[in-house]
């Protein structure tokens, strides 16, 4: 009987320890047929997931790595059974999950500095790494360090005459620019005809274009491998060449091929989500690109998106991803699919990354509209469902991407953003740094459904390589995106079907060059937006409603305000601004603006004492009480956009908020952070467009510029500076009579591209017919001129 006791006693005891769960300690020196005990490790971690998954491990399992990297062979797949596992590194930053894969060369002189070996004929890459560095493959032009596009581009990259060089060039790539600059587009090239190339894909855009003539480059091409640093694989012969780069001693090089799509896949089944997983403190490294394979048309954006990431997560609740880096991937970082709830990204370096840093995207049929904003646009507002909010769960809410610093994303796909975020719920964004990337820092796509929270993030150096878009940029294009705009005018409360809750910015700090800071595109509504500190270009408001904007500060610029509804709900109030003026396009000509536009401060440096900012009530229709004179700033120059409690924008309501909250707060990561440019602060940026009176054509014009109008027309960068904008028309003349409105924008004239007003009056004729070419509402159509 005492005997029994004992082995009952002993039992319980191992119930308890397993039900508080066992570590499972991993080391690239261990062995699988271990227990995977600290003195007894196991080798894979592969293995190691496994064994997690037997059931006698409780849900406090810890799988533990030694310093080393792991080469995955398959991605790591957590289930339901695995909820409660942490899977972390022993030492933080020194365990490494990779998806390439190491092989060992013999390599050979060939001819020009280049080597080459024999590889096993079961080796695939898209990506070479030696020592850990990607290299190029043989492309042109070459690379070129500091080329703001592509790292290097050319028009010729796919003439006939640079076509007719290459013998083979089946497995090579056409990368291109969208023709309007809106990211990015890629072909896969199949073989020639002649020398014009045979070529499948474009389909990374969810508004189809022709590659753009300009920016472009090809790579994979063999006869192309002539700068230090390319390779070519010859998949046929199966042999690998090389230009290594001066000072690489080949015989020594680690050399790895890239590799797995996916590192880790959560996956929840059915009902049963994985609850509780968390992983600490791991380098991910080495997937593939994915470039080919980003096809699948966003809801609302001109996004398209590949739903994969080094870390997957599709029905999960409660995961965590706690101080991890993610490093040199070919694809997206982190991608969060379909029904998740509670995740938290916290602590993360997140750089080098071939797709988006951190992705939420939904599953469509959580969405009550019509699947394509093609569709959309075509509806009326009688057909549309008018039951508010998602149909189903299956989409992220209630997740956190906190204190993580995300830069040198979109190096491949160009249509990203550090943090991207398409029918999903009450997801925050706090406390990152976000630099260096070609589109977004943060993109929401749509509306769907709201309750987002961006805040204290630090967003700049951004759109690099495209054009009309911001550090943050939303689009709206909900259920209510249809053409009759009148009557949406009079049913707007239709735009809250769809985001049921604000949208919040405040507290950030943001720059954008090439773009502007803030860009609230088509039709993005239901947002507050307080405490920001805008840098460089200010915010944009396109058409859109209920957009509450206030207690800002937007630093040499003003507000963009493009195609508003008349009865739009929007405030605009309490800001400071730099020019007595707002920037208006499009479908403006309606007094009074918004529901309320008052109370706002242009700052004039140096101006002794205050006056009436005229022009912004001119403009608006309100802003009776704005006033206009130095704002008195605390220390401009050293980024304290704070003013002194002398200024005479605090009288008119506006209130400090902190310059000092911006961006990271974890130590090792405010380390390695960069901070953005402080620029000079001017003096009032009043500028006033001339508008030129062509009396032949009976229009007065003024030419296009900025991104203004590169966003209002949708026009191609090659127009600014050249085509002409219809300002006003006069009765009976040639635009009047052919139709041409305010508002169109002349691009051709006679077949030949319209080049400012003087070119243009030299193509006009005395008499007789000329058929002009005009963009409207974003279409290009002909219009016969009569003279």
């Amino acid at each position: 009987m005492n005997g029994f006791i004992f082995i009952f006693i002993l039992w319980m005891l191992c119930c308890a320890s397993w039900s508080l769960g066992a570590d499972i300690f991993v080391s690239p020196d261990g062995d699988d047929a271990h227990a995977g005990t600290e003195e007894f490790p196991m080798r894979s971690v592969e293995a190691a997931v496994r064994k997690a998954g037997q059931g006698h491990y409780g849900k406090g399992c810890q799988i533990i790595l030694a310093d080393g990297i792991y080469h995955l062979e398959e991605p790591l797949l957590l289930r339901p059974v695995h909820s409660g596992l942490t899977i972390r590194a022993k030492n933080p930053h020194k365990a490494v999950l990779s998806g390439a894969q190491p092989f060992v060369a013999d390599w050979k002189p060939f001819r020009d500095g280049i080597m080459r070996t024999s590889v096993p004929s079961g080796l695939e890459m898209d990506v070479l790494l030696v020592n850990g560095k990607p290299m190029h493959m043989a492309r042109y032009p070459n690379v070129t360090p500091g080329e703001r596009i592509f790292q290097g581009t050319a028009p010729d990259a796919d003439d006939p005459e640079r076509v007719a060089r290459w013998k083979n060039p089946a497995g090579a790539y056409l990368h291109a620019l969208h023709n309007r600059m809106w990211g990015d587009m890629h072909f896969r090239i199949t073989g020639k005809n002649g020398n014009t190339l045979v070529k499948q894909g474009g389909w990374q855009n969810n508004r189809p274009s022709p590659p753009h003539e300009k920016y472009k480059f090809v790579e994979n091409v063999f006869e192309e491998l002539d700068a230090p640093g390319e390779w070519y694989l010859d998949r046929k012969e199966h042999i690998l060449y090389l230009y290594p780069e001066q000072g690489t001693d080949l015989a020594a090089a680690r050399l790895e091929a890239g590799g797995l799509e996916e590192l880790v896949k959560i996956q929840g089944e059915g009902s049963s989500p994985v609850r509780n997983v968390a992983l600490q403190d791991l380098v991910l490294t080495g997937t593939r690109r994915t470039f080919m394979e980003n096809r699948e048309p966003l809801l609302r954006s001109d996004w398209t998106i590949f739903r994969s990431g080094a870390v997957l997560l599709r029905g999960t609740e409660g995961c965590r991803i706690l101080s991890c880096e993610f490093a040199r991937l070919g694809g997206t970082a982190v991608f969060v699919d379909g029904n998740n709830e509670n995740l938290l990204v916290r602590s993360c370096y997140i750089h080098d990354i071939g797709s988006n840093g951190v992705a939420f995207v939904g599953d469509r049929s959580c969405y009550r509209g019509p699947k394509d904003y093609r569709e959309a646009k075509g509806m009326s507002l009688e057909r549309i469902d008018r039951v508010p909010g998602p149909r189903n769960n299956e989409f992220p809410r209630n997740c956190m991407v906190d204190d993580c610093l995300i830069t040198r994303t979109g190096l491949v796909e160009k249509q990203t953003a550090g943090v991207q975020i398409s029918l999903a719920r009450e997801i925050t964004v706090r406390n990152c740094s976000i630099y260096e990337l070609p589109r977004a820092g943060i993109n929401i796509g749509e509306g769907a459904f709201g309750g987002h929270v961006i805040e204290y993030n630090d967003v700049f150096d951004t759109v690099r390589e495209t054009s009309d878009h911001g550090s943050f940029n939303s689009w709206g294009r909900d259920r209510f995106w249809v053409r009759d705009q009148m009557a949406l005018s009079q049913d707007k409360d239709v735009v809250l079907l769809d985001i049921r809750q604000p949208n919040i910015i405040r507290n950030n700090r943001w720059r954008c060059d090439h773009g502007w800071d803030v860009d609230l595109d088509d039709g993005s509504s239901n947002y507050i937006i307080y405490n920001n500190l805008m840098l460089s270009s200010g915010l944009k408001l396109r058409e859109g409603f209920y957009r509450k904007v206030y207690n800002n500060i937007m630093v040499n610029k003003t507000l963009y305000p493009h195609v508003w509804f008349r009865n739009s709900g929007d405030e605009f109030y309490n800001n400071i601004i730099f020019e007595d003026r707002y920037r208006p396009a499009g479908n403006m000509d309606f007094s009074p603006w918004g529901k309320l536009m008052d109370r706002n401060f242009v700052h004039v440096k140096g101006m002794k004492g205050v006056e009436p900012a005229s022009e912004l009530a001119r403009q608006s229709g309100n802003d009776r009480h704005s006033l206009k004179g130095d704002a008195l700033f605390s220390a401009s120059g050293l980024g304290d956009f704070s003013v002194r409690a002398s200024s005479p924008a605090l009288k008119l309501g506006f209130r400090n908020f902190p310059m000092d909250r911006f961006g990271v707060r974890s130590r090792h990561l405010k380390a390695l952070a960069r901070t953005p440019d402080i620029p000079e602060v001017a003096g009032n940026r009043l500028e006033k467009r001339e508008t030129v009176l062509v009396k032949k054509l009976g229009a007065e014009v003024r030419i296009a510029e900025g991104e203004g109008d590169l966003s209002v027309f949708g026009l191609m960068p090659e127009d600014l500076g050249r085509a002409l904008v219809i300002v006003k028309v006069q009765k009976d003349g040639p635009c009047s009579s052919a139709g041409i409105l305010p508002g169109d924008v002349l691009l051709m004239a006679g077949g030949n591209k319209v080049d400012g007003v003087e070119k243009l009056e030299r193509l006009l004729p005395s008499s007789g017919k000329l058929t002009v070419t005009v963009r409207r509402n974003q279409e290009n159509r002909k219009a016969d001129l009569q003279f």
